[in-house]
């Protein structure tokens, strides 16, 4: 009780600003279908918002170093609610997607303060507990968060209001605390290329959980739309997939640890595409059903980014480990920017159905590719622990490295 006490306020900012800033995607979504964007202008604005996501994953660290970790997290909110507000003042699609940008931003700049501070803060003793901790928190913050949408009225001034004083709301914990500000730690330097040297299946699997994760997030509310789902019923839905993902972590956690995490990406992989097809098959059995076929999608390529990210740090050493993960980070949003403009383009021009088409051909390429990359080399004998990893900051490998080192 005394360790949640003493990251109350953290943890307050993380469920106040999840709660808002992930309720945007999917009220963005289901507000353009209300405003007849196209879909490929719906599927931008998702594309939007992890564009700003990778600009402020490179840009926080540095405003952190000039002008300190408040004031840095202030700035990012209040980019947010800017973001928010800016989607009363019209109905242009483009416009909101400009906007997007900066909720992306807000989003990672907020959350690199937030893990820096952590990292900052916990003790060799508190790490485990704390990281728990904070990625429960942030798992219910981020289910609660697509449930919002179902008592939120889309296109709405009363709806962005509502998430913009959330987004107020977040920085209040973190202002009003007085705990002192940990000494701002030095930017990671980008190296995406370190990432391909560890591990070149590891690249192709964050890319393709980005493929996976973010066109469901961002696209799923268009996807639920086009096969007769209620507003309400797509809240369900979006949750689900969050759900499933998150009682995912320890089985294929696990796994990963105990088997070649090759070999576990391979076969995730396949149960990936199985579920696939079977969430395009559920559309027609009932509210139930399609629960169910989200839940099982989230578990099966939730992990996926986890296990890869365990894979490339097998293969690098302790100094290395901060900039392996965000270099994984910047991969991962390559993929996130590109996916949920492109999936919703084929909803557009080959149905609903082409969502998950879209998402199965990645995975189909991921199996072809792990295959390939199994005949290059063994896997290592020594290997670091498995560790559900957030994606949320280019940071969060400080947090983590001394879990996956078991120190």
């Amino acid at each position: 009780m005394r360790l949640i006490i003493s990251f109350a306020a953290l943890f307050l900012s993380v469920i106040l600003l999840q709660l808002s800033a992930g309720g945007v995607g999917p009220l963005d979504a289901i507000s353009g279908l209300t405003l007849d964007f196209s879909k490929a202008q719906i599927g931008l604005l998702g594309s939007a918002h992890f564009f700003g996501f990778f600009i402020g994953c490179w840009w926080a660290p540095r405003l952190m170093g000039n002008i300190g970790h408040s004031r840095a997290f202030a700035v990012c909110t209040a980019l947010g609610a800017m973001g928010l507000l800016g989607h009363t003042l019209t109905e242009n699609p483009y416009i909101w997607a400009v906007l997007r940008v900066a909720s992306g931003t807000c989003v990672a700049g907020a959350y690199t303060v937030i893990e820096a501070w952590l990292n900052a803060k916990v003790t060799n003793e508190t790490r485990g507990r704390t990281t728990g901790l904070y990625r429960i928190v942030d798992m219910g913050a981020s289910l609660a968060a697509q449930l919002i949408i179902a008592v939120l009225p889309p296109a709405s001034y009363v709806s962005y209001n509502l998430l913009a004083l959330l987004c107020c709301a977040a920085l209040l914990p973190l202002t009003l605390t007085k705990a002192s500000q940990p000494q701002t730690p030095d930017a990671p330097r980008l190296r995406p290329r370190l990432a391909w040297n560890c591990s070149p299946l590891a690249v192709a699997g964050v890319i393709v959980s980005a493929l996976s994760s973010a066109s469901f997030r961002m696209v799923g509310p268009v996807y639920g739309q086009e096969v007769g789902l209620q507003i309400g019923q797509i809240a369900f839905f979006l949750a689900s997939f969050v759900a499933g993902g998150a009682l995912a972590q320890y089985p294929m956690g696990w796994l990963a640890d105990k088997y070649d995490r090759r070999w576990v990406l391979i076969w995730l992989s396949v149960a990936a595409i199985l579920s696939c097809m079977i969430t395009m098959v559920a559309s027609g059995t009932g509210m139930i059903g399609v629960m169910l076929a989200a839940a099982f999608f989230g578990f099966t390529t939730f992990p996926i980014f986890s296990v890869s990210a365990a894979h490339a740090n097998d293969f690098a050493t302790s100094e290395q480990r901060v900039e392996l993960s965000a270099a994984l980070m910047f991969w991962y949003a390559l993929g996130a920017i590109a996916s949920p403009y492109v999936s919703s383009s084929l909803i557009e021009s080959y149905g609903p159905g082409a969502l998950f088409a879209f998402v199965a051909i990645g995975h189909a390429a991921l199996i072809i590719f792990g295959l390939s990359r199994m005949r290059s080399r063994p896997s290592p004998e020594d290997r670091t622990n498995y560790v559900y990893a957030p994606r949320t900051s280019f940071t969060v490998g400080r947090l983590l490295r001394r879990q996956r080192e078991g120190k």
